[in-house]
């Protein structure tokens, strides 16, 4: 498993709630939240500016899809996941391969999604493990 401690991420998620959880849920495997956006211009903005090692993206910011703040991560090459309710299908074509949390998703999912992106080759940053997790309940526990 990857050394999570001081990583430090960027959460996308435009839903309060599902943010505050989802922040805790980081914390308390040792993560650094250093931004989080709820809006694309937001996302775009700290995917551009931030220091970051890592980024969690909710693929739907009410209405506007997070796309354009991947695309910036992934030239910068900064890895990230898409967290979705709806699944690989709400990836564009070429975001295909990248992991995809689904909604809801407890911290063992998040800490394996986390480590599989660790274990990728810089040359292919931000690619993903294929797999598709059985949604959960959120949890911390």
């Amino acid at each position: 498993m990857a050394e999570l401690a001081g990583l430090r991420v960027l959460v996308v998620e435009d839903e309060g709630m599902v943010a505050l959880l989802i922040e805790g849920m980081l914390a308390d495997l040792g993560c650094d939240v250093v931004a989080s956006a709820a809006s694309l211009s937001r996302a775009v903005a700290a995917a551009r500016d931030e220091a970051i090692d890592f980024a969690l993206l909710d693929v739907n910011l009410d209405g506007h899809l997070v796309f354009p703040a991947a695309e910036i991560l992934r030239a910068r090459g900064i890895p990230f996941v898409f967290s979705t309710g709806y699944g690989r299908v709400a990836l564009l074509e070429n975001f295909k391969e990248y992991q995809v949390l689904n909604k809801p998703f407890a911290i063992e999912e998040l800490r394996e999604a986390r480590d599989c992106v660790e274990g990728i080759a810089p040359d292919n940053v931000g690619l993903g493990c294929m797999s598709v997790r059985v949604p959960v309940a959120y949890s911390r526990a």
